[in-house]
């Protein structure tokens, strides 16, 4: 947790003063100030620790060796199961990682962010449902293992098409429309750029509620989409030995 906090704050540091920079050359730079792009920033780097863009699940590992076999045999569904575990992992890895990347934030480049309740209130259902999404998403991707002997290109290709479809390495806000539009329709700004706007305020009233809304049905698809690999990775399972 120290190793990706002090790596959270380095890369912190670095977007602030490019991004920062960039802001006080183009004032009409996606809409950002120099606080509502410090809320950006420091928003983005405290929650990656609990976004997993990065994190590999243990079903990878257990559809190798076959161990997955014991896990369908169980009362509990794996996916949730697996769900359950990390949603745990991830809430934990916003205190070490998350709150103290915004505290520096604040005391280094000041950050604009709501003096109402609300926009928290709803970033936290928001944010909720991000974590979710992102364990999701790669989860998915790793039950490709039922098929193919190693799954490491595939998750290379969603971790890069993610980090940046999500708005990690820059603001979706400052994507030209086209780029903006296939964003849109992936889950990926469900993820990270979505949230950030709801919590840091810039997305407020029934926009922010649509984004939630825009948040649950992806969750209904992930969900639905992982069951049914589930399904068909079980019939195509073949374990042997004793």
């Amino acid at each position: 947790m120290v190793a990706g906090l002090i790596t959270n704050l380095v890369f912190g540091f670095v977007r602030a003063a490019v991004l920062t920079a960039a802001v006080h050359a183009d004032n009409g730079f996606g809409g950002y100030t120099t606080g509502t792009i410090g809320a950006y920033i420091w928003l983005s780097q405290g929650l990656l620790g609990a976004i997993a863009f990065w994190t590999l699940p243990d079903i990878v590992e257990r559809i190798r060796t076959g161990d997955v076999a014991i896990d369908f045999l169980r009362p509990i569904d794996i996916q949730f199961a697996h769900l359950a575990e990390y949603l745990g992992r991830a809430t934990y890895s916003l205190l070490p990682r998350g709150l103290p990347s915004l505290l520096v934030g604040t005391l280094t480049f000041g950050l604009a962010l709501p003096d109402t309740a609300g926009p928290y209130v709803l970033g936290v259902i928001s944010l909720a449902a991000a974590i979710a999404l992102s364990f999701l998403s790669m989860f998915a991707v790793c039950l490709a293992g039922f098929w193919m002997v190693d799954t490491r290109g595939l998750r290379a290709l969603h971790m890069i098409c993610g980090t940046f479809l999500a708005g990690l390495f820059a603001p979706l806000h400052l994507f030209p429309d086209w780029l903006r539009a296939i964003a849109y329709a992936t889950p990926f700004p469900s993820m990270l750029q979505w949230p950030i706007d709801v919590i840091s305020g810039r997305t407020t009233g029934m926009a922010a509620v649509g984004i939630v809304v825009a948040q649950c049905l992806w969750l209904g698809v992930l969900v639905a989409l992982g069951q049914l690999i589930l399904r068909a990775g079980r019939r195509k399972l073949e374990v042997q030995g004793g």
